[in-house]
């Protein structure tokens, strides 16, 4: 696997090429630092320059030229990643190898027309894509609430710090989506053009210096722009005493979210130890939190742990009876204990390192989750393929417990079901 980055001054240029794939897979980011009621304009415009372009301007032209470019795959979505915001576009296509002549450059001209050819009528976004864009984002944002999992989760991080950019929904919000029209959204449109910082990435089997020559041909965006802030979040406040909230909701299974706020992570704990720590701690069914609390007591219905890195956060989420309430968040508290003892064995880690290459390995049979790996090396520093098989393995017992100390307990959060 050969990498290649081409500092082009407006946006960088990052190759990836393989024969491993039969397939090309671009992805082109749009970033800035996030701010909350940009967020709702940024999911609208992932779904409007996607229903349609000046060059396909119905959504049966968009399938028609879909079918003629054999059936390539594309989508755009929204992401928060840390202390910025991401649009993200990406599409998968055949390699022209196995197609026609030209294919490769009209396969990229479908994502940059979408991209820079907007449904666009008079400085405005085209009524009919804009209602329909609308109507679709707000009945999104209205389920939310039917999914428990993902409302407590959102709720959670609310309470933890509803003024940090780990409490915003990346989906957005309702009084945001009511003040945005079609033309304040193009006008928004233009500024992420001007502003934005940008990068693309590409992987299959392409030669870099090619790839090079079209896209810097294709992609039209002029103006300078360098990223001046970490994605990684860094909390301003830590509790001295946990915040407990309880919520109310017809569902019959009570949905437990314990918050802790990270504090102080070297590179390497951040990189290698917290990842580690979590997966014996809640990972999978051999870890403390599945053994203790839903084999040996049988107080849940399902119990993990999750460390997100780029929010400096470790979460635990469990389901229960709300009877069962105090007894978990007991158990949960003396596995956190455990673990700030040593209360694990040399196994646990062997495991716990081994599910970490066997994830690797994983990664490596996608495409799309290789540039999700480049996209990390390049915005939050992780290190190559090579080295992290490498480093993982100098992770040991004293880190883990080092590491303990820095987990601070911070919000924990209980959406209790009405007749659990």
């Amino acid at each position: 696997m050969e990498y290649k980055k081409y500092d082009i001054g407006p946006y960088n240029l990052h190759v990836i090429n393989t024969s491993k794939f039969k397939t090309v897979t671009i992805r082109v980011n749009f970033k800035r630092p996030c701010i909350k009621n940009e967020i709702t304009k940024r999911t609208l415009l992932s779904y409007l320059l996607t229903e349609s372009c000046k060059e396909y301007d119905t959504r049966r032209k968009m399938e028609i030229e879909v079918e003629n470019l054999y059936n390539l795959k594309y989508t755009s979505y929204n992401v928060l990643s840390g202390n910025y915001n991401m649009l993200c576009f990406e599409e998968e296509f055949i390699n022209e190898e196995y197609t026609k002549p030209e294919y490769f450059n009209k396969s990229l001209d479908f994502i940059f027309n979408l991209i820079f050819k907007p449904n666009i009528d008079n400085n405005r976004f085209n009524s009919n894509s804009f209602n329909l864009c609308k109507k679709l984002l707000k009945e999104k944002i209205d389920t939310i609430k039917e999914d428990p999992s993902l409302y407590s989760n959102l709720r959670m991080k609310e309470e933890m710090d509803n003024k940090s950019v780990i409490s915003y929904r990346s989906i957005g919000y309702i009084s945001d989506l009511e003040k945005i029209n079609e033309k304040n959204i193009y006008e928004y449109y233009l500024d992420i053009l001007k502003n934005d910082i940008v990068d693309i990435f590409i992987i299959g089997n392409i030669e870099p210096s090619k790839v090079f020559k079209i896209v810097t041909k294709s992609f039209n965006i002029n103006t300078i722009k360098k990223e001046n802030l970490s994605h990684i979040v860094s909390h301003k406040k830590y509790r001295k005493n946990v915040k407990v909230v309880k919520e109310k909701m017809n569902i019959e299974q009570s949905k437990l979210i314990i918050g802790f706020k990270l504090k102080d992570l070297t590179d390497f704990e951040r990189k290698y130890v917290m990842g580690i720590y979590s997966y014996i701690l809640g990972g999978g069914p051999d870890s403390k939190l599945f053994k203790e609390v839903r084999e040996k007591n049988s107080l849940c219905y399902s119990i993990s742990s999750s460390y997100n890195g780029v929010f400096n956060i470790l979460k635990i989420s469990a389901g229960i009876d709300s009877k069962n309430y105090s007894k978990t968040i007991k158990l949960i508290k003396k596995a956190i204990k455990d673990m700030s003892l040593g209360n694990f064995s040399d196994r646990d880690i062997k495991c716990a390192i081994m599910t970490y290459k066997n994830t690797y390995k994983e990664i490596m049979d996608n495409p799309s989750s290789i540039l999700s790996s480049y996209v990390s090396m390049e915005y939050l520093k992780l290190d190559s393929f090579s080295k992290r098989e490498k480093e993982i393995l100098k992770v040991t017992k004293d880190m883990i417990v080092s590491v303990s100390s820095k987990i601070n307990l911070d919000t924990i959060y209980l959406l209790e079901g009405i007749d659990d």
